[in-house]
């Protein structure tokens, strides 16, 4: 097959709508804002965002202020799968809805798909491009398009309680998987839990694989290549069947449920290894101040230094009648110090999207954490370590709940996951197939 850019591979398929997206009607694509561009407006313009992000408007205000021509007015949706992207593509099914919409980064090849988001580098996103933490920006690319302005991101890191880790079983943080497999079994033998996790929660397996090296979805000729049983995928799936063959974690509730937080309070849940948002989550455990620290993913030798774990974009939509005007906006909010600082004390983002500025208030050492300036000494590091040859599939949320239901599988000793993969390729090609993608599996 001839190679293909990833932007081709999205080309000439609006009308097919994947089945994860298949109870809104499909968008027109292009409906307002097919070539040419639409060039910014002579006067004054308001700019809407839908967002379930909390007290958005009080970033916008802080932008409103800075300036008398663009005023954006920001207004509250459920979560994605909750309702806000049936709500987003009916809208604009319907010709009309918001300039701006919530989009996590993973699901902007579905709505590139549909036809409901423009393309940002006809309105030159690429020129800061260099304003922009890489593995963020490569989150929202799709080939030499960009579908999305990144938000927030999760590289992935260990959270774990060095009052009982350290202090009680006098073991560390592991920084090998090796080690974590040697930790996660003392931490068994002194009857307590690593760490917990959600048996129907596929976004931890994703994360890993990201690690590993895996690049699921690889566009080429005129399609797409799958490919999820090479060797850095089998590798985490014999790895971790190991580790649920022997009981070496939790698989009861995930991190950050109401047990965990019980468990977690009461020192008999240690750790967790989750995108770097978890911080904010684990302030939460009872009586936890000052007993908690961070530290590196655990890694493979030829592997990378983290994985990725959630994290929102701000697309713009197909219909916006003022397109520059938005990305205007976001790219302030995303890459400026005042944007950036305000997403972090009104709406509590995970990690910053800029390139050099992770927020002021991550620049200090945490009294919670153990006095332990841990964004720079460890998030730091975890964000530049990235895979940015992942590239998201325009059906994620199939493959999310295909690997879900393979982890739920898996922990229940139905399937391992060595055998989910190569399952789960030829399912998620034929659903390609479906749906008018060329696909077919890696050989």
């Amino acid at each position: 097959m001839r190679r293909l850019s990833r932007r081709s591979a999205l080309v000439g398929s609006g009308a097919a709508l994947t089945a994860a997206l298949a109870s809104c009607a499909p968008p027109n694509p292009g409906t307002v804002n097919a070539e040419p561009t639409i060039p910014p407006a002579d006067g004054p313009v308001t700019v809407t965002y839908w967002a379930w992000l909390k007290d958005l408007q009080k970033v916008a205000d802080i932008f409103n202020q800075s300036q008398d021509r663009i005023r954006v007015e920001a207004v509250w949706i459920p979560g994605g799968n909750a309702g806000g992207y049936a709500k987003i593509l009916s809208a604009v099914a319907a010709g009309g809805g918001p300039d701006i919409a919530q989009v996590e980064l993973r699901s902007l090849p579905e709505f590139a798909l549909a036809g409901a988001l423009v393309d940002l580098t006809r309105y030159g996103i690429q020129e800061h491009e260099n304003a922009y933490d890489p593995g963020a920006y490569a989150q929202a690319q799709v080939g030499e398009s960009v579908w999305g302005v990144p938000q927030d991101t999760g590289p992935m890191a260990t959270y774990y309680n060095r009052e009982v880790l350290e202090g009680e079983l006098g073991l560390q943080p592991p920084g090998t998987w090796d080690e974590f497999r040697e930790v996660a079994g003392a931490v068994k033998d002194a009857g307590k839990q690593f760490l917990t996790l959600d048996p129907t929660d596929g976004s931890y397996l994703v994360g890993w694989m990201m690690q590993s090296g895996a690049n699921w979805f690889r566009p080429e000729g005129d399609g797409w290549i799958v490919d999820m049983v090479g060797e850095p995928s089998m590798r985490v799936a014999e790895y971790w069947d190991g580790i649920l063959a022997d009981s070496l974690v939790g698989t009861g509730y995930g991190a950050f449920s109401t047990p965990w937080m019980a468990a977690a309070g009461e020192g008999n849940v240690v750790g967790a290894i989750c995108g770097s948002w978890g911080d904010a989550l684990i302030q939460a455990v009872p009586g936890a101040e000052g007993k908690w620290a961070a530290a590196a993913m655990p890694t493979w030798e030829d592997g990378y230094a983290s994985g990725a774990h959630g994290g929102s974009s701000a697309a713009i939509l197909s219909t916006s009648r003022h397109p520059a005007e938005a990305l205007e906006f976001c790219t302030w909010m995303c890459t400026d110090p005042a944007g950036i600082d305000a997403m972090i004390e009104f709406c509590g983002i995970g990690w910053s999207p800029a390139a050099d500025y992770i927020g002021e208030a991550r620049q200090q050492p945490s009294e919670f954490f153990s006095g332990q300036n841990y964004n720079e000494e460890v998030i730091v590091p975890m964000a530049e370590g990235q895979n940015l040859e992942w590239t998201w599939a325009p059906l994620m949320q199939r493959v999310m709940d295909i690997i879900g239901n393979g982890m739920t599988a898996a922990i229940n000793g139905e399937r391992p996951l060595v055998d989910l993969l190569g399952d789960a390729q030829t399912e998620i090609v034929e659903i390609m197939q479906g749906n008018g993608l060329n696909a077919e599996e890696a050989r």
